[in-house]
C-alpha cells in the first residue's frame, strides 16, 4: 500500500478478521491478555487500548491479539522507519512530525503525489461525492533508492487523519510495514508474512498479497491520479493549501511514481528469489508459480482518452493491449510477436454502448452519467506477477518456453481465468530441486492430459509444448496474430464493441469482489446486476458466458 488503502470502519460488536493495516484483533496495551468488555470494530478491539508512545506487532491471521514489540525483535528492524524512530524512543503523531524529523538526504530526495477517486468529478456537483484526497510521499533515506513511503490522507487534522508507513529494511532485504492508532504505532508484519498461509490476504496483506508496495493504476493515464495527463485542481480556499510544510504547492506526478513502484517491485522480486534458491531445493514452488498460473492481484488500467470528450464522430477508441492478452508477458518478456496493431472500438459504438448499458458513477447520494474520466477501465495482469516471472526466467527455475505455454492457456482471458489457474493442481506443493521443478511439472501436467476435454487446460498446455523448440515462438506468434485480427473485425461492429464493453464490466466486477477496490468512484457501475453470469473471451474473439 501507498495509495492510503485503510477504510474507515464502523463499530460492531463481535470480533472479525481485520482486513487493513489497522486491523490488530484483541489489542492490547501489555503483552498480556486483552480486556474484556471493549468495543470492537472490523480491526479488532477499539484503538483506545493502545497506550501512546508505543510500537505494538500484530500480524493479521496469525496473531490473536496485539502486543508490545519487544527490544529484542525491534532491535531486528533496520528500516529507515524503525532505525529513525522507534529505537530512539519517538513516535510520530503527524506527517509533519515524522518529516521533520528526517535527516536532509530524506528531505531533498522527498516526492510528493495525490490520489483522489473524486478529484476531476466536478466541485459544483449536488450532491457531490466526499473529497477525499490522500496523498503518498517518498524519500531515499539510507540507500540510494526510495527506502520510505508515507501514505496520509491530504486534508483534514493530521492527528485524526490515518498515517502509514511501508519502509525498506536494507539488511534484511525486505518491506516492514507500520500504521499508526491514535498515538501508537503498530508493526503489521513484512514481506515474507504476506506469503505465509496463515497470514495470505490478511490484514494489511489482503492489498499488499505478494508482499510489495502496490499503485493500482501504474501505467499511463493513472487513472485517478495527478499526473501528467491530468491534474487533481483545488479551489484556492482549500485548506490544503493551508499545509505547514507547504507539501502540497508542489506535486509530482503520478509517471514519476510508476518509475519508482517498479523499481521497489523489483527489487523486493529480486530479494525474493535470491533467498528462495539459496538452496539446492524450492521449499514452496507454488509460492512462485501462483504468480504465474493466477490472478494474485491485478493493476487498473484504460484508454488514454477522457471519456467526456469523446463524440459519436471521434476516431475509434484504442483500446490498450492488457485488455486482449497479457501482452506485458507474452511479449514484452517472453519474446512474443504480434503484427496486428491495437483494437479499437469505433466512437459511435462507444457513446451507444454507454448508453445502453447505463454506465455511470455513483458514491452514496452523488450519481454521474458516464464513464470514469478516462474512458475504459479494465483490470489488467499486475507488474508484480509478471516480474516474478520475469525474475524466474531470468534464473533459470524456469524457461520462457514454459511460461508461454503455460500463459497461452486461455490467453484471451489474461486475468481471472480458472482454466489456467486450474494447471496449479499440477505444481508440487513440497521442496522440489532447481533444476528439476519445469519437468516436474510438464510431467504432471502431461500424465493428467487424458482427464479433460479436448479444450482442458491441460490439452491445450501440452499442444504448445509439443511445438518443435525452435518454432514455439513463431507458432504461438501465429496464433496472438490470428486471435488479434479476429478482435480487430468484431470489434467494429456495434455488437461486438458492446460486447468488449460488457466484458470490461464482467472483469470489473471481479476486480470488485476483492479488498483492493476500496473506493466506490474507483470504477464504473452499469445496469448489468451484480450477479450477472461473469463473461469469458474466446480465441475466435467472441464473448460468451464463463463456463469453466
Amino acid at each position: 500500500m501507498i495509495e492510503g488503502r485503510f477504510r474507515q470502519r464502523r463499530q460492531v460488536t463481535a470480533q472479525v478478521e481485520p482486513t487493513g493495516f489497522e486491523g490488530l484483533g484483541e489489542q492490547t496495551a501489555s503483552a498480556g491478555t486483552a480486556e474484556p468488555g471493549l468495543p470492537v470494530d472490523d480491526c479488532g478491539v477499539g484503538q483506545a487500548m493502545l497506550k501512546p508512545e508505543l510500537l505494538y506487532a500484530r500480524v493479521a491471521g496469525r496473531d490473536s491479539t496485539a502486543r508490545v514489540l519487544s527490544t529484542e525483535d525491534l532491535t531486528k528492524l533496520a528500516d529507515p522507519m524503525a532505525a529513525l524512530f522507534f529505537h530512539k524512543g519517538a513516535f510520530p503523531l503527524t506527517v509533519h512530525d515524522l518529516l521533520d524529523a528526517l535527516p536532509a538526504k530524506a528531505t531533498r530526495t522527498r516526492q510528493v503525489y495525490l490520489v483522489s477517486e473524486s478529484g476531476q468529478i466536478p466541485v459544483t456537483a449536488a450532491p457531490g461525492p466526499k473529497r477525499i484526497v490522500r496523498s503518498v510521499i517518498t524519500s531515499s533515506v539510507f540507500t540510494r533508492d526510495v527506502d520510505l513511503l508515507i501514505s496520509t490522507q491530504a486534508t483534514g487534522d493530521p492527528e485524526d487523519v490515518f498515517l502509514q508507513v511501508a519502509a525498506w529494511d536494507d539488511k534484511a532485504r525486505h518491506f516492514n510495514f507500520y500504521t499508526r492508532l491514535q498515538r501508537a504505532w503498530v508493526w503489521a508484519g513484512n514481506s515474507w508474512d504476506a506469503l505465509e498461509p496463515e497470514s495470505r490476504g490478511m490484514g494489511c496483506f489482503d492489498s499488499h498479497v505478494n508482499g510489495s508496495v502496490v499503485m493500482k493504476e501504474l501505467k499511463a493515464p493513472w487513472l485517478n491520479w495527478h499526473s501528467m495527463r491530468a491534474a487533481i485542481p483545488f479551489d484556492p480556499q482549500d485548506p490544503i493549501h493551508s499545509d505547514p510544510l507547504s507539501l502540497y504547492e508542489q506535486v509530482d506526478g503520478a509517471e514519476d511514481l510508476e518509475r519508482t513502484v517498479k523499481a521497489l517491485v523489483q527489487r523486493w522480486t529480486e530479494a525474493r528469489l535470491a533467498k528462495v534458491t539459496s538452496s539446492p531445493a524450492i521449499e514452496h514452488p507454488d509460492h512462485l508459480l501462483r504468480q504465474l498460473l493466477t490472478t494474485t492481484t491485478v493493476n487498473l488500467a484504460s484508454t488514454d482518452t477522457q471519456s467526456s470528450s469523446i463524440t459519436r464522430t471521434d476516431p475509434a477508441l484504442i483500446v490498450p493491449m492488457g485488455f486482449w492478452l497479457n501482452n506485458d508477458a507474452l511479449v514484452g518478456i517472453l519474446g512474443l510477436d504480434t503484427s496486428v496493431g491495437r483494437p479499437a472500438l469505433p466512437a459511435d459504438a462507444y457513446v451507444d454502448g454507454l448508453t445502453l448499458l447505463g454506465m455511470h458513477l455513483r458514491e452514496g447520494d452523488f450519481q454521474q452519467s458516464g464513464d470514469a474520466f478516462f474512458a475504459f477501465v479494465f483490470p489488467e495482469a499486475a507488474f508484480e506477477d509478471n516480474d516474478v516471472i520475469k525474475q524466474m526466467v531470468e534464473r533459470g527455475l524456469i524457461t520462457a518456453r514454459l511460461a508461454a505455454c503455460c500463459l497461452m492457456v486461455d490467453f484471451p482471458n489474461p486475468v481471472f481465468s480458472p482454466a489456467r489457474a486450474q494447471l496449479m493442481t499440477h505444481v508440487p506443493r513440497t521442496p522440489t530441486p532447481k533444476g528439476a521443478l519445469e519437468d516436474t511439472i510438464v510431467r504432471e501436467i502431461s500424465n493428467n492430459i487424458g482427464n479433460g476435454s479436448e479444450l482442458s487446460p491441460e490439452k491445450q498446455f501440452m499442444d504448445c509444448w509439443q511445438v518443435p523448440e525452435d518454432q514455439w515462438q513463431e507458432v504461438l506468434s501465429q496464433r496472438l496474430d490470428t486471435y488479434l485480427q479476429s478482435v480487430a473485425e468484431h470489434a467494429q461492429t456495434p455488437e461486438g464493441s458492446h460486447d468488449y464493453m460488457r466484458l470490461a464490466e464482467s472483469r470489473l466486477r471481479q476486480f470488485r469482489s476483492r479488498p483492493l477496490d476500496e473506493f466506490s468512484l474507483t470504477t464504473p457501475l452499469t445496469n448489468i446486476p451484480s450477479d450477472a453470469p461473469l463473461l469469458a473471451m474466446r480465441e475466435d474473439g467472441r464473448v460468451v458466458p464463463l463456463a469453466f
